[in-house]
């Protein structure tokens, strides 16, 4: 699948390949950057990539154009990519006809010009604007299939470990073979042994794993599951609100954190469906979302997140051990 687009248009050429290099630097191994110096020329490359099926994460866009401002050109565009990014480059004279756009074009942010550093007044904004993408983007699917069957609570386990770690996957119920081409064609794949000890979980290589355990499936979907180094200055066991709230304030106070979660990052909070208690969120947040945010926050900090269960604490002399499921230790 092609890489998700990020479209930056601006009649001003120069301003336009600036924002292009800013761009490509920060972003260019995750997205294709595009260009256009007009709307029109814009609505063009859009339309082109809606034919493909392609993905559009972020407009960029300049206000003050000829023939087409930006305002203008975002509504004709949130026609064609409704779930893009919308942000806003203005002049310090064009803030009114920004905070404008917001309202009447759903623009979600607005960049004065002069953007320099990019790694101030840039990158903070985008990095934020494409992980909330990322997080409910839903491309056509290539990855990991669960096969299972819907009254299964081995199945139910498996899905919910997975959604819960943000694993994009595909659920195939078994009782719908006789009417889900799809479904009956993976059915028909699989051996009666296999069929007798599902869930099976098909890796992408083809790889199948059967009744795995959630250990077994975080190795083999790219979880990290030991730890990078012998020694640690912070470890937290548990990785619910509280344990990623203290994993955030010591690796940001310079310590060296790793956090052991055997399930999912959010705890019990993770699986609420509205949250409406938690400090600095007046509207609520979803308890999957609080979760995304603050494993994005503490790997930003540098914290190592292990998806492991932690089994045993020993002491010798001044040093604190851990004992991990797969008999390892951290330190």
């Amino acid at each position: 699948m092609a890489k998700p687009a990020l479209l930056t248009v601006d009649d001003d050429r120069e301003v336009l390949r600036a924002v292009e290099r800013d761009l490509r630097r920060r972003y260019a191994d995750r997205y294709r950057v595009l260009r256009a110096d007009s709307g029109q020329a814009a609505l063009d490359i859009l339309r082109e990539l809606k034919v493909r099926n392609d993905a559009v994460a972020l407009l960029l866009v300049d206000q003050r154009m000829p023939g087409m401002s930006g305002v203008e050109f975002i509504k004709e565009a949130n026609e064609l990519f409704p779930d893009a990014k919308r942000v806003l480059l203005t002049a310090y004279a064009d803030t009114d006809a920004a905070i404008k756009a917001i309202n009447e074009a759903n623009v979600q942010h607005y960049l004065l010009k002069p953007w320099d550093p990019p790694e101030q007044n840039l990158y903070p904004v985008l990095d934020d604007l494409l992980e909330e993408w990322q997080a409910n983007f839903h491309p056509p699917f290539e990855g990991i299939r669960v096969v299972g069957n819907r009254w299964s609570p081995k199945s139910h386990a498996v899905k919910d470990f997975l959604a819960r770690n943000q694993v994009p996957y595909q659920w195939l119920d078994v009782e719908a073979a006789e009417r889900d081409v799809e479904v009956r064609r993976v059915v028909e794949s699989l051996t009666a042994d296999e069929l007798h000890h599902l869930p099976i979980v098909v890796l992408p290589d083809g790889a199948r794993l059967k009744e795995p355990a959630t250990a077994e499936i975080a190795e083999r979907v790219g979880l990290r599951t030991r730890a990078d180094a012998e020694f640690y200055d912070l470890a937290i066991i548990g990785g619910g609100p509280a344990g990623l709230a203290a994993a955030v304030y010591g690796a940001s106070e310079g310590l060296r954190t790793v956090m052991i979660e055997r399930e999912a990052p959010g705890g019990q909070a993770g699986m609420s469906s509205r949250i409406e208690n938690y400090l600095g969120f007046p509207s609520g947040l979803s308890g999957a979302d609080l979760a995304r945010r603050a494993v994005v926050q503490a790997k930003r900090f540098g914290v190592e997140i292990l998806s492991a269960e932690a089994t045993r604490l020993r002491v010798e002399d001044q040093y604190r051990f851990l004992r991990l499921a797969d008999s390892s230790e951290v330190s």
